[in-house]
């Protein structure tokens, strides 16, 4: 249950419309490579009064009031958009609120058939604000969607209940490994690392490592054969013209 804040639950109402919801993007590399070959659309709250809102505090109050479903379509329509303009894979948070609600799913299948640039390259991350109530009714929504080309990614493996059965269940293409495996050097949880990859790529699901704050970090989540990366180390979110710059410079 959210204690929500009254105060940010006032204001939130029609933060995208008025322009006070941004995204900003955190750039995904190839592990192998060291090339920039996606990002992540990470929505931001700048509020006139208020200043800077932490995700952490208005996206539990945005799913408890449903205002997420605004945010979210703004926040997926953007990162079409983006993949359009960069020709780059762009994944987008969608909590089990979002994919319980038939309008959200309806609305983002049309919005993949309008941007064609987006089949293959948009990537929808399932978080776990709370469990999923319908499975099988989301599951065909995900199935429909997938048929017009967006992938599916269980976020913050490794952290909460996500587990390579619910990945299967939601017919997932991708894996998010949480930073609190990333950051442990242990030889367990290297071990670990190493039996999830495996486990991950024998189902042809792509495996993605996030949080990676180290080049040591990084050395050993190639060891373990994590195709992509994601952390302050390889970039901080940044807004989308910075990371055009960034993308031009390449």
């Amino acid at each position: 249950m959210v204690h929500t804040d009254p105060e940010l639950a006032a204001r939130l109402p029609g933060a995208a419309e008025r322009g006070e919801i941004r995204a900003w993007f955190q750039p995904q590399v190839d592990v192998q490579t060291g090339r920039i070959v996606g990002a992540e659309a990470l929505a931001r709250w700048r509020h006139p009064d208020l200043g800077s809102v932490p995700p952490t505090e208005f996206i539990p109050i945005a799913e408890e009031t449903g205002e997420i479903a605004e945010i979210g379509r703004f926040m997926a329509e953007e990162a079409c958009i983006a993949i359009s303009e960069w020709d780059l894979d762009v994944s987008v948070n969608v909590s089990p609120t979002q994919l319980e609600d038939s309008s959200f799913t309806d609305w983002l299948e049309r919005t993949l058939r309008r941007f064609r640039a987006a089949r293959g390259r948009l990537t929808l991350e399932i978080t776990e604000g709370r469990a999923i109530e319908h499975a099988t009714a989301v599951v065909r929504r995900l199935d429909r969607l997938r048929a017009v080309g967006a992938g599916v990614a269980i976020d913050d493996f490794g952290a909460g209940h996500a587990s390579i059965t619910q990945l299967k269940r939601l017919h997932g293409t991708e894996l998010k490994i949480d930073r609190t495996l990333v950051v442990d050097a242990s030889s367990a949880a290297f071990d670990l690392l190493t039996e999830i990859v495996g486990v991950a790529h024998r189902a042809g699901i792509r495996v993605v490592a996030e949080g990676v704050e180290t080049i040591e970090q990084l050395q050993r989540i190639a060891r373990v054969g994590c195709d992509r990366a994601q952390g302050y180390f390889l970039g901080r979110p940044m807004r989308k013209a910075d990371l055009a710059e960034v993308l031009a410079a390449r």
